[in-house]
């Protein structure tokens, strides 16, 4: 299973619903993405419709995910009452404090820097490997290096930025996603392993990059939504099913089980009987059969003779 985890709403249907389609044939899990900046609403209230007003492939899975710009590192960003509107709640931050507070203690699902700018700082191992410890992960958009509208600055910005990060986080806790609001820009997932072994990230990487990794994101995320302070959670096991009393059924088992065995051996014992009775007598046996009763005559008669002789009273005169 193949993740695109950052594909922008666009007001526009036809257009969203052309990059959907596209994205069907290669991915499983797609989440759109809505980016809030500056001062939340008073009221949270999740921009992307459900269900969607336009026909989904049945074989995607669509999520919707926010994605709250970080500048100012004191101000409440209600994470919490977004967390509980989106499937996904994603960081960006802009500044270095900001990102080490994205790091050390905001609670988000993922932080997605916008790699196609010039950032005045560079990424360190030290701060980066704070969020990775949480389970935090890194994401890379590849879209802005492929448009290259501004002369081909956003594209030399991503190689650099995309190199710089995966050699702070040593390849490990990266995802890479689209940020495409058009087809024409969306790549396959071979193209995106690809496309990441020229930042540097191994194919093996790059391939977790778009799959376990992605998954751990949208797992993780669900769990801690669900579930009582991410970790318990309670999960439908299907109906109690009717007990059976167990002992009267083997009883139940074990007296046919004699009965039948009775019946089968009653039932063998007078087939053998019959088979002995018709079973045609040989030669041999009728000489042993005859010898047999010559030799009981025989004995008989030497029995009673020898009892008249011991009987004074029955002797001859």
């Amino acid at each position: 299973m193949f993740y695109d985890l950052n594909v922008p709403w666009n007001s526009n249907q036809a257009e969203s619903q052309r990059t959907l389609a596209f994205l069907a044939e290669c991915y499983s899990v797609v989440a759109l993405n809505s980016t809030l900046t500056g001062k939340l609403p008073a009221d949270l209230i999740c921009s992307i419709p459900t269900p969607l007003s336009f026909p989904v492939p049945p074989t995607l899975r669509v999520l919707r995910r926010c994605t709250i710009v970080l500048a100012d590192p004191s101000a409440n960003h209600r994470l919490n009452a977004l967390a509980s509107v989106y499937d996904i709640l994603a960081l960006r931050p802009t500044t270095e404090r900001a990102l080490l507070q994205a790091c050390q203690s905001l609670e988000g699902d993922l932080i997605s820097l916008d790699l196609s700018t010039r950032f005045p700082f560079h990424f360190k191992h030290k701060t980066v490997s704070l969020a990775l410890q949480r389970g935090v992960k890194f994401e890379i958009c590849y879209a802005s290096g492929i448009l290259a509208s501004d002369g081909g600055m956003a594209r030399r910005n991503l190689i650099s930025n995309a190199t710089q990060l995966i050699r702070a986080t040593r390849g490990r806790g990266i995802i890479i996603s689209s940020e495409a609001k058009r087809a024409l820009v969306c790549r396959g997932p071979w193209d995106v392993i690809n496309l990441a072994a020229l930042w540097g990230l191994g194919q093996e990487r790059g391939n977790e990059a778009v799959g376990r990794e992605a998954r751990s994101v949208v797992v993780q995320a669900e769990v801690k939504r669900r579930s009582f302070r991410g970790v318990v959670d309670v999960v439908y096991g299907g109906e109690k099913p009717i007990r059976v009393d167990v002992e009267k059924e083997k009883a139940e088992k074990i007296t046919s089980g004699m009965t039948k065995r009775k019946a089968d051996a009653l039932e063998q014992g007078v087939r053998e009987e019959e088979e002995e009775q018709t079973k045609p007598i040989s030669k041999r046996e009728r000489k042993r059969q005859a010898k047999k009763a010559k030799f009981e005559a025989t004995k008989a008669t030497n029995t009673h003779e020898t009892s008249s002789n011991r009987d004074p009273e029955k002797a001859p005169i």
